[in-house]
């Protein structure tokens, strides 16, 4: 089977499909992936092969900032790409509107690879959910109207879509989380599965590590790493850090992540750092503090760390009241006056704290999460099939 990948280009999002994507070339299928030019390094460091989105039209089309004004184009690079590449079955990333209709378009299969949450509306349950953000209801409101407005840009009114209920999910869509994770006694939709958190990051140089472990060295403080995910028109997380990292117990190594604006105060104990992965850094600190993105969130759980959380939009507050739930994260106070240092003190102390984040992520790590995604695809792929001659589709399903 030709698989064409074609998630966002962010590592929050490739780094899982390149995971679902060497299991499925591990199997025999043919696995290609198709991306924003800026992911070609990390790609070819993948052993993939790869199709610039630039060069089909696609300019800007799998950036997760512009996701809802680049349908149009991620549609026609997709639909360009995979007829190309003569793909059977595409993988893409939730919110990635164009890449569904561009398989709704070429009648082939698409496996959606989503958070560690679910996003949209559940089939039935969940009534009792606080909102921490937006609602469900206005979250999937909002999906299913930039995806009927895509219809009609690529001219797709007049035929029935390929999913009439739930269009946002294709034809299967997999949350890298927990069930944990969830709003309990609520029922995921039909085509929704858990597979696990698809751990996949570059491999890290061991150089550029040794360089900060003898920084953070230097100061001699428990270490907490901090990732910042996108402000999303909401406050800089820059004030509570420096009063937390300042004349305190603990030192920051802190990944920019998606935040331009670096603000920190010249007697903080903070170590900026921008790299492609964070495995290493989670590895040497006790403590995770984060907006609450699913990158950060999964591999601190998956390395035994506790969180503290400051969600800020899109599914940060939704994530963060599900760690909030499931006990496996303190939440961090909204103003540098309620002291956020303490906040860091008792989280580091908390040893139950530590312990759900322990048997939660010893949860994640055992779901063979690669194999189970693969298992979908594939389910996906016979399922989806119809007779054709034999030279045109070879399904290769190497599992029942």
């Amino acid at each position: 089977m030709k698989i064409l990948l074609c998630p966002l280009s962010d590592g929050g999002y490739l780094y899982p499909v390149i995971a679902a994507g060497h299991e499925l070339r591990r199997r025999g299928h043919h696995v290609g992936v198709l991306g924003r030019a800026t992911a070609a390094p990390v790609v070819a460091g993948a052993r993939l092969p790869f199709m610039t989105a630039e060069d089909y039209g696609g300019r800007r089309a799998f950036s997760a900032a512009r996701w809802g004004t680049t349908g149009r184009a991620q549609y026609e690079a997709t639909l360009r790409a995979a007829r190309e590449a003569g793909a059977d079955l595409l993988v893409t990333s939730v919110l990635c509107n164009g890449a569904l209709l561009a398989a709704e378009v070429l009648d082939i299969p698409v496996v959606v690879v989503g958070l560690s949450v679910h996003l949209w509306d559940y089939r039935s349950g969940g009534e009792g959910e606080p909102q921490l953000g937006r609602t469900r209801a206005s979250r999937t409101s909002e999906g299913l109207r930039l995806y009927t407005e895509l219809r009609e840009q690529a001219g797709l009114t007049a035929r029935a879509s390929r999913w009439e209920a739930g269009p946002l999910l294709g034809d299967a869509l997999l949350l890298r989380g927990d069930p944990a994770l969830e709003y309990p006694d609520a029922e995921l939709p039909e085509r929704v599965s858990h597979v696990g958190p698809l751990a996949w990051e570059p491999t890290p140089d061991p150089g550029e590590v040794e360089a900060v472990r003898e920084q953070l060295d230097r100061t001699g403080k428990p270490v907490v790493y901090v990732h910042l995910g996108r402000f999303f028109g909401g406050g800089s997380l820059w004030p509570r850090l420096n009063a937390a990292f300042t004349g305190g117990r603990f030192q920051a190594v802190v990944e920019q992540g998606r935040s331009t604006d670096p603000r920190p105060a010249p007697d903080a104990d903070v170590l900026l750092v921008r790299k492609p992965w964070m495995g290493p850094f989670i590895d040497i600190a006790g403590l995770v503090l984060t907006n609450c993105t699913s990158a950060p969130v999964l591999a601190a759980l998956l390395r035994g760390r506790a969180l503290a959380v400051s969600p800020n939009g899109a599914e940060q507050p939704l994530l963060a009241g599900a760690c909030l739930r499931a006990g496996v994260a303190a939440r961090m106070p909204d103003t540098p006056a309620a002291r956020p240092s303490a906040l860091l003190e008792s989280a580091w102390e908390d040893q139950g704290l530590r312990a759900r984040a322990r048997v939660l992520g010893g949860r994640l790590a055992a779901m063979e999460s690669a194999a189970r995604a693969a298992d979908i695809v594939e389910r996906t792929a016979q399922a989806s099939a119809t007779p054709k001659k034999e030279e045109d589709h070879g399904y290769a399903i190497s599992r029942p």
